[in-house]
């Protein structure tokens, strides 16, 4: 399955910092409005100072943890670059604003200056990853395996890019051109989406129950296995069974459990009395049941008792 990793925002040189608020220990945070008026370039330079202030600093002092809240901050907008890009409509852009914040802030914890790499190329995959893990682990109705659910957001994001360069729906061949794939790959990845998001069984539809114009719930107009067919091989067996029967037995048979009649009903249109009518009905079940038993067939569907 293809991999792939959020593309790196254009690449800067760190700017001049003459201009740019002092980074001493004395150094108070900037506000948002000061932070705006920086630019994209500014926020980068004042950032790179900072942390290299916080690595200077003893954690959990008050200076460090200003300091921390501050480049915290400034990274803000990179977040929302981010998650932009993985929100869909009907999805909740807060929660994946918060999830790419806590990866902005592991990010800020787990950076090097000493390894001369650039914050924003080191915590743009630390925050995309967070936000992939928030959609894996608690976006999904259906569970379906990782590789999967990452096919099916690097087939979205793509097939976006496509839309907009293309001005119109990308096909799956055109799509997978692109990620270096089959389109048999794409349609997987597109398939993923039915466990997405599921609809509710009372869901309304748009067929109507017959009884005015309201629509009928999605459970109602779904099949469902008839409860009767487990039953279906025990009739069969049971039926030719019953036909070999003598006529008296057949109508105890019939009036007893078709016809619901009690036992003294049964008796008095037979001119015999209760008791009699529930020897009957318990040596013809048993001798039915010794039948079916024999043929492996009772086991599993035992017959009626005689009361």
């Amino acid at each position: 399955m293809p991999t792939t990793t959020a593309p790196a925002l254009p690449a800067t040189e760190l700017v001049d910092d003459a201009n740019l608020p002092d980074a001493t220990d004395e150094h108070a945070p900037l506000a948002r409005e000061d932070m705006r008026s920086l630019g994209r370039d500014g926020l980068r330079a004042h950032t790179d100072r900072l942390l290299r202030r916080l690595a200077r600093l003893e954690p959990g002092t008050e200076t460090f943890g200003r300091t921390r809240a501050e480049v915290i901050e400034l990274n803000t907008g990179l977040v929302k670059h981010l998650v932009r890009r993985f929100v869909r409509s009907g999805e909740d852009f807060d929660d994946v604003y918060q999830t790419g914040l806590v990866g902005l802030v592991k990010a800020v914890d787990r950076y090097d200056v000493e390894r001369g790499t650039g914050f924003i190329s080191f915590a743009q995959p630390t925050i995309t990853g967070e936000i992939k893990r928030h959609f894996r682990d608690t976006s999904w109705a259906v569970h379906v395996p990782r590789g999967h659910q990452e096919l099916f957001l690097v087939v979205v994001k793509t097939a976006d890019q496509l839309q907009t360069e293309l001005g119109r729906d990308a096909t799956d061949e055109e799509i997978a051109d692109r990620l270096g794939t089959t389109a048999d790959e794409v349609r997987a990845g597109r398939a993923a989406a039915d466990a997405h998001r599921v609809g509710s069984l009372d869901a309304p539809m748009s067929a109507t129950s017959g009884r005015g114009d309201r629509p009928l719930p999605l459970q109602d107009t779904l099949g469902a296995e008839d409860p009767g067919i487990e039953l279906a091989e025990f009739r069969a067996s049971v039926a030719p069974l019953i036909a070999e029967l003598p006529e008296r037995d057949q109508k105890i048979l019939r009036w007893r459990f078709w016809d619901d009649l009690t036992q003294r009903q049964i008796g008095e249109r037979l001119g015999l009395s209760q008791m009699h009518i529930s020897r009957l009905l318990t040596a013809v079940l048993s001798r039915l049941r010794a039948h079916l038993e024999a043929d492996g067939v009772a086991a599993n569907t035992p017959l009626p008792a005689a009361a």
